[in-house]
């Protein structure tokens, strides 16, 4: 696995009311935690991991362009993710259970090809949003680079009973491509196993 590199870590209280809006807060969410890596995918799992351990909501999440390899400050990385909450205390504990979700998820690799291949065996309320699924649902979260990402998804898709829930069509801001499925756990292991291994087959044939 390709470890993820936290960069920074930063609490807002009670942050400023034009700010809290323009961000997606609700009023009832004056509280604010921010977080940027060199991952942006493991990132969104590791937020959304936060909302099933705290009363936390994501509110704002991005990924930057070209990567982190091309971030324009030592501490942009690829991605930033914003936790709202209540209470300081929610938001710190919802990003602790982030951090610590990030020390098991990463990019694996296939001749130098990087792909991620996730099953989300619950999803709390960020991915359920963004997969459009229930609360508690499994998923398979699946990135690769674009041709990769594109032909390992079919495969995915053909080799399990599962639902195409969001597509990520390439070139994504970090130049990838990917989407999330939906099914059972069984299921989504499944796609994730199809995925990694059509991944491993085009890099060691791409042509």
């Amino acid at each position: 696995m390709i470890p993820v590199k936290v960069l920074a870590v930063k609490y807002l209280n009670n942050v400023a009311p034009a700010l809290r809006k323009g961000l997606g807060a609700g009023k009832e969410h004056p509280s604010l935690g921010l977080l940027t890596t060199d991952c942006d995918d493991a990132t969104y799992i590791a937020l959304d991991a936060a909302t099933k351990a705290a009363d936390v909501r994501v509110c704002y999440g991005r990924s930057f362009y070209a990567g982190a390899a091309n971030a324009t400050t030592p501490n942009a990385g690829e991605v930033i993710g914003i936790l709202s909450g209540a209470t300081p205390g929610a938001v710190r504990s919802g990003m602790e259970a982030a951090l610590t979700a990030l020390e098991s998820i990463g990019f694996e690799e296939a001749n130098g090809v990087p792909y991620l291949a996730h099953t989300v065996a619950s999803v709390g309320s960020f991915l359920a949003r963004e997969a459009e699924v229930e609360l508690g649902s499994s998923v398979a979260y699946l990135i690769a680079p674009p041709l990769e990402a594109m032909y390992a998804m079919d495969a995915a898709l053909k080799a399990a009973d599962v639902t195409l829930c969001k597509l990520y069509t390439p070139p994504s801001e970090t130049n990838f491509g990917g989407g999330l499925l939906g099914g059972t756990q069984s299921a989504c292991e499944a796609a994730c196993a199809a995925f990694a291994a059509a991944v491993a087959q085009v890099a060691q044939s791409p042509g």
